[in-house]
């Protein structure tokens, strides 16, 4: 074994960057271009495959300042990972969560999406949707020379990553002389798909090239997949907390099965039961252009055009029961934790459900960037770049909104809910009819709704940066680096809800708009069958399915002014009346930044000290346009709608802040293979953009137990965390190492996002008033139950409702009491605080190797599912794991891949509101991947790979693991290709 003692040079870390591969895609590097070592001075050994990206993995790793992990192109193309967020959670201490079976968005040392910055090229990148969250998964590796993570805080780098900073690096053409190219194809095979093609495509492709003599570079690469696949789901919205009081008092005490010990106050019940089934249709787009002009070794102009889209479609069907908000219970059976594992519910409905929604995401970033080195001593970058994503959510050019149609009855006795056994809650319908199932003949029409809700995220971004060099005074001060930056970031959101539509609630005069012809039964073999409880053993053991163009043409066709009057009339050309929400917010930061590196020996250790200073000015203007309501209409048992007046009303907000953020770092090689690392510094996240929106917006569709106003605040500070990194690594062969370290991060400014009930004048509440209770009053003396059904019909027959059955609050109604989420900063701060292993090995030339490792998190953010009172933990917190076994050798290259995160929180809340503020948790998950490479000859390789190749499924829950609340199938997918280079 050949040791080497690593003391940073210039020449030393250019050359670091210059090690690129040959077998899969290009490699190339960020700074390069600036590098001209001198012949002889350096012996490069160039290593291909996996073994030398591991090896050009480790030495950034070895040789950066800080706490930094990578991976390289090699690894990219040789992990069977379908973006960027699953090549990610290779690395220590990252875990990602999933949409639509892949890796989305990452987590890293247990913070979430929000805490993390990504940046392409050192450049910061807008959020998708209404977040800062980039989500990676839109991103293929194609154009990915390294993805790089920053775990400790750097002054250098723009602010935003309280978890880490994730830099893309993307493909420099000067950096790799003449023609290169290599192009891949792929057929994918999902295993879940049923309504798309069985195998669809992935094309991908880099080319890049030089002229001239390498004084101008063209490099372009591009990719586009689609992938057909069905998700599978059990979903419950909500779960209802019931003190002992508002526990049903009549109800014969052998239907009350009360086996709480944990909990004694409270009961929990479900708000209701649904099961879907989701046919997905995807593609992505990615492609790059980059121009590169080099006139003398020392300057550099660098322009580059990044876009992507990813279009997802949606068709979908559901059914399931409705329990509004947890009355009229006749029995039920309540775990040690008060959770309602069987419960018997009157009134309400049943429903069969047929949903439509295209989202498109487009993003796009145009860069320029000018490198020069003066001289020995002075070295300027100046970069500018233009960003934006845009997220389309209901983008379907016929609907021009995501659409919902249901159809169903509230012809019924009663529903029963079971989870006392299997993986999946059971739901019984007792229908009026005798039996346990519906028959076509007594559907009608329930609600139709369309949404269409767009925002846009901009980045503008100039930013000048310099180094010098110190080669004048006789101190251990190797260099100082600069910069000033300005970054202007906005987003504008857009949300057009149409009210409920066709109806709203049922009447039997409208089954015969729809002919027992439109309904298909079906039985569930094969739904859910992963799971204990699913398949052909499910209750209900059927659904129907109807096809939604024709039940949006049959309404159009029968629901008329004429049959439920001007006020619900189904409109669909256009959609939406009344004024859309529209709000913007704005985000101006000014930073300027200095940083040192000291390089000394003391007692013979070569001890590397980096320390630094960056601070930052924001300002945050919002200007919102918001819809102010009049009263809350009740229009059928289980819906309610909020009457806006006409236009809407503009509201201004600012905010201001500063930082100042100093950090420091030691590094100490121990011994020619043992490096020591200590870290000190502060780093921010700033308030997630969407919570920076001014304005109050009022829930359209205020069902009980569910009526919430959102508020937004420029006044938020950013959560500031102060952080303790120590590390240590050995190096103990060429392409092996173990490392430990220890982290603690102390975290202020969190912010609360629970609700506060409050009352607003003139909106008065139909629910428990005068005439509430004169129904519930009457009906109990008939000695009929007061279920909100009954009560709705008592309200007709009074003659409390107009023609179209809409009642209208009273000024003697009680006001309502709304929840208000609006988010605030909290004046303690929390710690965080863990352990990261990892292990890195290869046995000898036989081939093989393996790596592991794992990352333990602990604090005092965690979620306390007995405290009912309001709590904000620390959303994502997990311990992961991750290992990896592989073999390469004469061109054969296998690998197989486990990824494991335990169980975390996803946020606070739950999606139809709780007044409780549940937590919404992510059950345990781990995932198997596996890939084969073979090199039929040094141009083409030939690929198996297989994701998910132990049909790993999701589960998430409320407060308890019994308190259930979605699980997800999706299945394995394989794909078979080849790639040739040249």
């Amino acid at each position: 074994m050949k040791n080497t003692s690593f003391k940073k040079t210039q020449l030393a870390t250019s050359m670091a960057l210059l090690m690129g591969s040959t077998l899969a895609l290009p490699t190339y590097a960020q700074d390069a271009e600036t590098a001209t070592p001198a012949e002889g001075e350096v012996e490069v050994i160039q290593v291909s495959g996996i073994r030398g990206s591991m090896i050009r993995s480790m030495d950034l790793k070895r040789s950066s300042s800080g706490v930094v992990d990578a991976i390289s192109a090699e690894e990219l193309g040789k992990f069977p990972d379908t973006n960027l967020a699953e090549a990610l959670q290779r690395i220590t201490g990252v875990t990602i969560s999933r949409s639509n079976g892949e890796g989305s968005q990452i987590t890293v040392r247990g913070f979430g999406p929000e805490f993390n910055l990504v940046t392409l090229n050192g450049r910061q990148m807008p959020g998708t949707g209404f977040t800062r969250s980039f989500d990676l998964a839109n991103l293929s590796s194609e154009g990915v020379n390294t993805l790089e993570l920053q775990k400790t805080a750097r002054a250098e780098n723009p602010s935003g990553g309280l978890g880490a900073t994730v830099n893309i690096i993307t493909m420099k053409p000067l950096a790799q002389s003449g023609q290169n190219a290599t192009i891949s194809v792929k057929g994918i095979y999902d295993t879940s798909n049923e309504a798309g093609d069985d195998v669809t495509p992935e094309i991908a492709g880099v080319y890049t090239n030089t002229f001239a003599d390498d004084m101008f570079g063209f490099g372009v690469s591009f990719s586009h997949q689609e992938r057909d696949f069905q998700q599978q789901s059990a979903n419950i919205q909500g779960w209802v907390l019931q003190e002992n009081d508002d526990l049903p008092q009549n109800i014969d005490p052998s239907n009350v099965v009360d086996n709480r010990t944990n909990i004694t106050n409270a009961a929990f019940f479900p708000k209701d039961m649904n099961y879907s089934i989701n046919d997905v249709q995807r593609e992505r787009q990615n492609g790059q252009v980059t121009f590169q002009f080099r006139p003398v070794d020392e300057f550099t102009a660098t322009i580059d055009y990044t876009a992507s889209r990813a279009t997802t479609g949606t068709n979908s069907v559901g059914w399931g029961i409705w329990n509004n908000f947890g009355a009229n219970i006749n029995a039920y059976e309540l775990d040690e934790n008060g959770t309602a594992v069987y419960a018997d519910i009157s009134g309400d409905d049943g429903s069969f459900t047929a949903s439509r929604n295209t989202t498109r995401v487009d993003a796009r970033s145009l860069g320029v960037n000018l490198d020069w080195m003066v001289n020995d001593d002075w070295h300027l970058r100046l970069d500018y770049h233009d960003s934006y994503n845009k997220t389309d959510n209901g983008y379907d050019e016929g609907l021009g909104s995501s659409g919902q149609i249901i159809l169903g009855s509230n012809q019924l006795d009663s529903k029963v809910y079971d989870y006392r056994e299997g993986e999946i809650p059971q739901v019984f319908v007792n229908w009026n009819n005798g039996t346990n199932e519906i028959m076509p003949s007594e559907i009608d029409s329930n609600f139709s709704q369309f949404i269409y809700s767009p925002g846009r995220s901009d980045i503008e971004q100039l930013q000048l940066d310099g180094t010098w060099y110190n080669s004048t005074w006789d101190i251990p001060l190797v260099k100082i680096d600069f910069g000033v930056a300005r970054t202007e970031q906005s987003l504008t959101g857009f949300t057009a809800w149409s009210g409920l539509r066709g109806g709203p609630g049922f009447s039997p005069s409208f089954t015969e708009i729809f002919p027992d012809s439109m309904f298909v039964r079906n039985d569930t073999s094969g739904f859910l069958d992963a799971f204990d409880g699913g398949g052909a053993s499910m209750n209900p053991g059927y659904y129907y399915t109807f096809d939604f163009d024709e039940a949006i043409a049959r309404q159009l066709q029968f629901i008329t002014a004429d049959v439920v009057g001007e006020s619900n009339a189904y409109s669909i050309d256009p959609y939406f009346s009344g004024d859309p929400s529209v709000s913007n917010v704005e985000e101006t930061t000014d930073s300027i930044y200095v940083q040192t590196e000291w390089d000394f020996e003391v007692s013979d250790y070569y001890v590397q000290v980096n320390a630094g200073l960056r601070y930052e000015e924001t300002e945050v203007p919002s200007t919102a346009e918001v819809r102010v309501p009049i009263q809350v209409n009740w229009v059928a048992a289980g819906e309610w709608i909020t009457v806006f007046q006409e236009g809407v009303e503009e509201q201004d907000f600012t905010g201001k802040y500063d930082v100042l953020l100093p950090m420091f770092d030691v590094k100490v090689d121990v011994t020619d293979d043992i490096v020591a690392r200590f870290s000190w510094g502060k780093s921010i996240t700033r308030a997630p953009i969407g919570f920076l929106q001014g304005g109050r917006s009022f829930s359209g569709s205020p069902k009980i137990g569910s009526r919430v106003v959102s508020e937004g605040s420029t006044d938020l500070k950013p959560y500031e965390s102060t952080n303790l990194d120590l590390s240590f690594e050995w190096y103990y062969d060429e392409a092996s190492y173990a490392s430990v370290g220890l982290f603690r991060k102390s975290v202020k400014n969190y912010i609360d996002t629970q609700g506060r009930l409050e009352t607003f004048d003139g909106l008065n509440d139909i629910y428990q008033g005068p005439r509430w209770q004169e129904a519930v009053s009457a009906l109990q003396a008939e000695g009929i139950q007061a279920t909100d059904s009954n009560i709705y019909d008592y309200f007709r027959e009074a003659g409390y409702a107009d023609a179209d059955g809409v009642v209208e609050p009273n000024s003697d109604d009680p006001l309502i009491e709304w929840n208000v989420v609006k988010p605030r900063n909290l004046d303690d701060s929390k710690t965080v605080e863990g352990i990261e292993l990892a292990v890195q090995h290869t046995f000898g030339e036989t081939g093989f190797g393996f790596g592991a490792n794992a990352t333990l998190v602990d604090g005092d953010v965690e979620y306390d599912p007995y405290n009912l009172e309001q709590q904000n933990p620390l959303v994502g917190i997990s311990d992961s794991a991750n290992f990896q076994v592989f073999y390469e050798k004469e061109g054969l290259s296998v690998k197989v891949t486990y990824a494991w995160r335990s169980d975390y929180v996803v946020g606070i809340g739950q999606a139809q509101g709780s007044a409780d503020n549940p937590a919404t948790q992510f059950d345990t998950f781990g995932q198997v991947d596996a890939s084969i490479n073979y090199d039929v000859n040094e141009h083409l390789t030939v690929f198996l790979e297989g994701v998910n190749i132990n049909d790993e499924t999701e589960r998430g829950y409320g407060r308890f693991e019994e308190q259930f609340l979605f699980a997800r199938q999706y299945g394995p997918r394989y794909t078979l290709g080849a790639r040739y280079s040249f």
